[in-house]
C-alpha cells in the first residue's frame, strides 16, 4: 500500500505511456503488492481468501475521489486510442419486463491487469428508491492470472461517468465557460456535480428535470456546497448554457440543435444503448461529434444511429474519440463559435482503470 497522501501516479501506471513517462502498473510493482503470494498454503492453485481484496459501495466513495479518476480515465481512454488496452464491445442479455444483464471485458493492455465489470440494470419504477444497477467489477493479475479485486460497479458507474464527462468537457469546452445546464435530477446529476467545477470556474449551475420537484430537491441537497438552481424552461436554460450534459433516461429528446447558442458543448451522457435518444437529429448534425469509443459508437450510439438512419449523417461524422483528441492526433474544438458534442456511452477500460486504481492504491488493507 502507498503511503498516505503520496501521488500514485509517482509509484506505478496502468498504462503503457510514451518513453518520457513512467508505465502504469508494472508488473514488477504488482509482483511486489502481491508478494503474499509466496505463503500460501494448499494445493498449487489454491487461492486463500485474504489474497482478494473487497470494496463495497462505501468504500469505492471513500477511496475513488474525483481529481484521481479524472486523471485514471484521462490516461485510459488515451491508452484506448493508442491500441494499448483490449476489449469486446459491451453484451447484452434482455430478459424481459425491464431486465438486463451486462458484461464488459477487457485488459489494460498485453501484460497489465484484466478483469470483467458484470452489471444487471433493473427497471422498478414502483421503488425508486431502490437501485436499478448492481453490479460487480472484477479484476485479475497478469502475472498468474489470479483475481485480486472485486469492487462495488454501482459506484465505479457513478463516479467514471462524470470524470469521463469532465475530461471531454476539459478538452473539448470552451476554456471561458461560466454556465453549466445538467439535465437530470437522478444520481448523475450528483456525480457531475462533484466533477465538472473540477475542470471549469462555472458562474452558473443550473438544474432541470422532466420533474421540477426532483430538481428541487437536487438544489436543496447542494446549497450548502455550490450555488445551484432550477430551470424551469429547458430551451431558455439551454439557450444561456455554456455546457450541457444530458443524463437522463429518456426516450425520446429533450434537447434540440435549434436551442443552442454558438459554442457550446454538449455531453450526451443518458443513453448507453440503441433505443433512448436523449438530443434531435438537428444537434447531433450541427456538433462536432467526438465518441468515447468510434467502434462502440458505430454500435450503440443512439442519437448517431437514428440521425444516420434517416440519412442526416454517415460514419464519417464521429470525427474522433477522445483519446485522439486528448493525443493532439485530432483536433478537437476548432474556434470559439463551434458546437461541440462528446457521447459518453461507458467503456470497459474506465471501470478496469479505476478499480485497478483502488485496488493498487489501497489493496492490501482490503484484505
Amino acid at each position: 500500500m502507498l503511503p498516505h497522501g503520496i501521488c500514485w501516479f509517482e509509484h506505478a501506471t496502468l498504462f503503457r505511456t510514451d518513453a518520457t513517462k513512467p508505465e502504469i502498473f508494472r508488473v514488477s510493482t504488482l509482483s511486489m503488492m502481491l508478494e503474499d503470494y509466496d505463503n500460501r498454503t494448499g494445493t498449487a492453485g489454491d487461492m486463500k481468501r485474504s489474497e482478494l481484496a473487497i470494496f463495497d459501495a462505501e468504500d469505492v466513495r471513500a477511496l475513488l475521489d474525483y481529481p484521481s479518476c479524472i486523471q485514471v480515465v484521462r490516461e485510459a481512454m488515451k491508452a484506448l486510442s493508442r491500441g494499448e488496452t483490449r476489449q469486446l464491445l459491451r453484451t447484452m442479455i434482455h430478459m424481459g419486463e425491464g431486465r438486463t444483464f451486462a458484461q464488459m471485458p477487457g485488459a489494460l493492455s498485453d501484460d497489465g491487469m484484466f478483469g470483467a465489470k458484470m452489471i444487471s440494470v433493473f427497471a422498478q419504477p414502483d421503488n425508486p428508491g431502490v437501485r436499478r444497477h448492481r453490479g460487480l467489477v472484477m479484476m485479475f493479475e497478469p502475472v498468474e492470472g489470479r483475481p485480486v479485486c472485486v469492487a462495488d460497479a454501482e459506484e465505479i458507474t457513478h463516479i467514471r461517468t462524470a470524470a469521463a464527462t469532465a475530461v471531454a468537457t476539459d478538452a473539448l469546452a470552451r476554456s471561458d465557460a461560466k454556465v453549466l445546464l445538467l439535465m437530470g435530477t437522478g444520481g448523475q446529476a450528483h456525480s457531475h456535480l462533484e466533477a465538472l467545477p473540477l475542470v471549469r470556474d462555472f458562474e452558473r449551475i443550473v438544474i432541470w428535470g422532466r420533474d421540477p420537484a426532483r430538481a428541487q430537491s437536487v438544489v436543496e441537497t447542494w446549497r450548502t456546497r455550490r450555488p445551484v438552481e432550477v430551470a424551469l424552461d429547458a430551451q431558455v436554460a439551454a439557450g444561456e448554457a455554456d455546457v450541457i450534459c444530458t443524463l437522463t433516461g429518456s426516450r425520446e429528446p429533450i434537447l434540440f440543435g435549434a436551442w443552442l447558442r454558438p459554442g457550446t458543448h454538449v455531453n450526451i451522457v443518458g443513453s448507453s444503448g440503441p433505443g433512448p435518444v436523449e438530443v434531435d437529429n438537428a444537434l447531433v448534425l450541427a456538433s462536432r461529434y467526438v465518441a468515447d469509443s468510434r467502434a462502440s459508437a458505430l454500435d450503440a450510439a443512439a442519437e448517431f444511429l437514428v440521425a444516420r438512419a434517416a440519412g442526416v449523417v454517415d460514419d464519417s461524422h464521429i470525427v474522433a474519440e477522445i483519446g485522439e483528441v486528448l493525443l493532439g492526433r485530432v483536433p478537437g474544438r476548432r474556434s470559439a463559435d463551434e458546437i461541440t458534442a462528446y457521447k459518453s456511452l461507458g467503456h470497459a477500460v474506465q471501470d478496469l482503470a479505476a478499480a485497478a486504481y483502488i485496488f493498487q492504491t489501497h489493496g492490501t488493507s482490503h484484505r
